[in-house]
């Protein structure tokens, strides 16, 4: 299970990073020259977006490689065949991130079964809150999968109680309301977010959305048990390349 996979790997670390990319961007072959560069500098997990034409979660570096990753020929299929091949090839977790239309389009529980078989861990749908998603939810009980839900610096406190009975692996813990690629405000306000974070589930707590450096890797430090950098690494490969992945996420310790 993906929050056993996660306890034991905290007791090694301090905080556990996690990473996020774009599948087809910027083009499949790179995406896993990057998945194997973020593995060997030491990543603890990764989620592997599937594109879509209209990720209302996420910034516009994100879009954009969302976008070129379609005009690339990117599909579901090749998505999931390179999910495959790194899960077969890589040992960490990985999980999917995509939106419900996706899902909704392919069959949701097709597309669980089709997670599963390809030995991925779980699954994050941002625009899918659970009083809508019992198929989904269904499905990833069913197969044994982690839905991981999302809580907001907005999220009432009940609310975040409810959530985290859906939950499987982990909580998603959005650092600041907007989209993603955007700065944050590593401050008390976000410590005290976390604090209520915590109060609310048992699951451990990883916090994105305007993570890109040490600094903000060192400060969530007894706050938070996973950093995610998402936007941060695609911004590395546009402007260094792909090569200089593996030194950006060592960096990152």
């Amino acid at each position: 299970m993906l929050e056993s996979y996660l306890r034991e790997r905290m007791k090694q670390k301090d905080i556990l990073l996690m990473t996020h990319l774009v599948l087809g961007y910027p083009s499949f072959d790179d995406s896993f020259k990057i998945i194997e560069a973020m593995v060997e500098a030491g990543v603890d997990l990764m989620e592997l977006q599937v594109p879509f034409s209209e990720p209302i979660a996420d910034g516009p570096v994100i879009l954009r490689a969302n976008q070129k990753a379609l005009e690339s020929g990117a599909t579901v299929e090749r998505s999931l065949d390179l999910a495959k091949k790194v899960a077969q090839r890589f040992d960490i977790p990985f999980l999917i991130m995509t939106y419900y239309n996706i899902l909704f389009k392919y069959g949701t529980d097709r597309f669980v079964a089709e997670m599963a078989d390809r030995n991925l861990k779980g699954a994050i749908i941002p625009d899918l809150p659970p009083e809508e998603g019992g198929e989904y939810l269904k499905a990833m009980e069913k197969y044994v999968m982690a839905p991981i839900l999302i809580f907001s610096p907005t999220t009432p406190f009940e609310r975040m109680r409810y959530l985290a009975n859906f939950a499987r692996g982990f909580i998603y813990c959005v650092a600041r309301k907007g989209v993603t690629g955007q700065d944050t405000s590593f401050s008390e306000e976000l410590v005290s977010y976390l604090s209520r974070c915590r109060s609310a589930t048992d699951l451990p707590l990883a916090v994105g959305f305007g993570v890109k450096q040490k600094e903000d890797v060192d400060f969530l430090k007894a706050k938070a048990d996973i950093a995610v950098i998402g936007t941060q690494t695609i911004r590395i490969v546009e402007e260094r390349g792909v090569h200089s992945v593996g030194d950006f996420i060592r960096g990152l310790r």
